[in-house]
């Protein structure tokens, strides 16, 4: 496909899914907690997944880049009250405090924007590092709050159910992606040689994840699993 074609097929696809979360949330279908784990969890691979639809060609990493970039610069402007969006605070926040959006939200945004720029298709260290943070970090906090289980010693706020679903849901949806790009001969195979590193990254991010840090989540299991893929792939 034209680069320029799949740049807007991407934007349009990324942005359609951004918005039927926010509607919903707007609209008080879900409520703003869980609309904000779905953002977290599904826009990062529908985004990774629309990387297929771009030729190999030396323009595509940044054009691809710029979709994350535009979205993540709107957070911005948001957060800062530059720019007035009711329903992505509402999305996106926990307590509809737009300047939480300026924490979390704009850490997974500038992940997105590096990682796609860095890697791209080239390696699958890029892939698995953003799929465990929206896999791992997003699911963790959905599970954490819905499955009683004893907390963390040293991190009395997170449990021992959340911390297994960082490492659970980060591993599955890595290995979804990395079955597909395998499949599409995107990433030579077999996919099985991706298991045994990739248990790796998402049992160690699981326990990055697991300290008693706030809102910087984003950046450290995402720079934990760059950091083990460098030597593990």
């Amino acid at each position: 496909m034209n680069p320029i074609l799949a740049t807007i097929l991407t934007f349009v696809i990324s942005i359609s899914f951004l918005r039927l979360m926010d509607f919903f949330a707007h609209r008080g279908w879900i409520e703003s907690r869980l609309s904000r784990k779905l953002i977290h969890i599904g826009t990062g691979p529908v985004f990774v997944l629309c990387w297929l639809f771009f030729p190999d060609v030396p323009e595509s990493r940044w054009l691809a880049a710029l979709v994350p970039f535009a979205i993540t610069a709107q957070f911005a402007l948001v957060g800062l009250g530059i720019m007035k969006d009711e329903a992505s605070v509402k999305a996106m926040s926990r307590t509809g405090d737009r300047r939480e959006i300026l924490r979390g939200p704009l850490f997974y945004g500038i992940m997105f924007v590096a990682l796609t720029v860095i890697f791209w298709k080239e390696s699958p260290v890029g892939i698995i590092a953003l799929m465990v943070m929206c896999g791992g970090d997003g699911i963790a906090d959905l599970v954490g709050r819905h499955i009683s289980s004893r907390k963390i010693p040293y991190s009395p706020e997170k449990s021992v159910a959340g911390s297994l679903a960082v490492f659970f849901g980060g591993w599955l949806l890595s290995a979804f992606i990395l079955a597909v790009y395998t499949g599409a001969g995107v990433f030579a195979g077999p996919f099985t040689s991706y298991l045994l590193p990739l248990t790796i990254i998402a049992f160690v991010s699981a326990l990055v994840e697991s300290l008693p840090h706030k809102d910087v989540d984003n950046i450290t299991v995402t720079v934990t699993a760059v950091v083990l893929g460098y030597f593990l792939f």
